[in-house]
């Protein structure tokens, strides 16, 4: 055996890639093992699922004249923030976002902070 075909020497001149074999991403059983330990396996991260706010307290109508309930979706910088961060279902978040806009219209919640 040659020095250029020991393992140390194989991956550099392009030998043994293809379907199946060393590449970049090494094997690819690797990165189903990884998800799987985040999801029950020891020491993972296990994240709580976000339920919908409003859906929860039963709320039917978004009022736009109810700033404190909608300072809560608009941080700072007076951006409405998507789905992920809090965690609303995609109705409510359509009534959120609606209520918004006109509560902004009314000059209830600022434009901008500046």
């Amino acid at each position: 055996m040659s020095d250029m075909e020991t393992p140390e020497f194989r991956g550099r001149t392009g030998e043994g890639r293809g379907p199946g074999g060393e590449g970049r991403g090494g094997e690819r059983g690797e990165r189903g093992e990884r998800g799987a330990k985040g999801a029950g396996g020891k020491g993972g991260f296990f994240r709580r699922r976000k339920t919908c706010k409003l859906c929860s307290e039963k709320v039917d109508y978004v009022d736009y004249k109810n700033t404190k309930l909608l300072l809560a979706f608009i941080p700072e910088r007076a951006k409405i923030l998507p789905r992920r961060m809090f965690g609303t279902c995609a109705p409510c978040q359509r009534k959120v976002r609606t209520a918004i806009l006109r509560a902004r219209q009314m000059a209830l919640i600022p434009y901008s902070t500046e």
